[in-house]
């Protein structure tokens, strides 16, 4: 089964939804699954006084208000109705991450395929039981979290009517950009294991390589933050891809998912018609008369491996040669 790979726009378009088709057609062209964007307003996410991340200070700087920030990166219903149109002439699938109640029961009138839970509201009841009664699959971020902490939102996910086969849950920590010592890819298996679950990773760090190797782990689902440009102002554009690079990963994952294979240990097609020409075969050390004893001192192996394979080697030492034998000539 091929990795679903969510290219996350987020709230990259920077309030433009001129800029939020651009994104889709970036998203389109590297060949992602699904182009994912926010949806929230900001008066029912946070308060007007609420702190931004340090990140976000560096990014958007610290004088204006978390509010004051993420007001002007809402996408009204309007906006959505588009992007989804777009969508659907570009050939890529769009989703959203709802934020709020309102949010959620937005994406449920544009029929959404799934719902995407972010790190902050794993530890929200009233959020979980709300998404959990949707009636739709979920993927959950779990970047703060602990093991116990994405146990209980499961659980209450489970117990509000969603079914454990449709949950998918993420590794993420949520960093922006992630430092490498702090990515404990590992943690991905240690959920799947202890939780039974479908796992993936949404990945903050620079560059490409870790969802690369969450999907040799065993990753069904990588999310990744792309921009149309890194250098443009806005709290999340410094840790995302640039469209070369998200083109590069999507290829990197495609082709990592054929390297993984079918788990059969034998000859591939590939190299079935190498088989002769690495392998050995039993030869003559030197000239070999008829009826002499073959042995140590007048056989040897070489290539290539059309003749007696040297696994056989013990079957033909004491018997007699029966036919005279040159330098390097295959024994019969």
């Amino acid at each position: 089964m091929n990795t679903l790979i969510i290219a996350e726009a987020g709230v990259n378009h920077n309030g433009s939804i001129d800029r939020a088709k651009k994104l889709v057609d970036v998203a389109c062209e590297a060949g992602a699954d699904f182009v994912k964007f926010q949806t929230f307003k900001a008066k029912t996410v946070v308060t007007r006084t609420a702190d931004k991340a340090e990140y976000q200070k560096e990014s958007t700087g610290a004088a204006e208000s978390q509010f004051e920030m993420i007001k002007k990166l809402e996408l009204n219903r309007t906006a959505h109705l588009e992007l989804i149109q777009h969508c659907g002439k570009r050939d890529i699938r769009f989703l959203s991450t709802a934020f709020d109640h309102d949010s959620i029961d937005l994406l449920a009138e544009l029929n959404i395929p799934f719902y995407k839970i972010p790190s902050g509201e794993i530890t929200n009841l009233p959020y979980l039981r709300h998404v959990g009664r949707m009636g739709k699959p979920i993927i959950m971020s779990t970047g703060l979290s602990t093991l116990e902490e994405v146990r209980v939102a499961m659980e209450i996910l489970l117990t509000a009517g969603l079914q454990k086969e449709d949950l998918t849950i993420l590794h993420c920590n949520t960093e922006y950009p992630t430092p490498m010592a702090d990515v404990n890819l590992r943690a991905m298996l240690t959920i799947r294991d202890e939780l039974g679950v479908n796992v993936g990773y949404s990945d903050h760090t620079l560059g490409i390589e870790v969802p690369v190797a969450a999907v040799a782990m065993g990753a069904c689902v990588i999310e990744k933050h792309f921009t149309l440009d890194r250098n443009m102002p806005g709290p999340d554009h410094a840790a995302s891809l640039e469209p070369d690079e998200l083109k590069s990963m999507v290829s990197a994952i495609r082709n990592i998912e054929q390297a993984l294979g079918y788990g059969e240990k034998k000859p591939s097609p590939s190299e079935t018609n190498n088989i002769v020409v690495v392998r050995k075969s039993i030869v003559a050390k030197k000239d070999i008369k008829k009826g002499e004893v073959l042995s140590d001192s007048n056989l040897d192996t070489k290539r290539p491996g059309t003749g007696i394979s040297p696994m056989e080697w013990d079957a033909y030492i004491g018997k007699f040669a029966d036919r005279e034998y040159q330098t390097d000539e295959l024994i019969q």
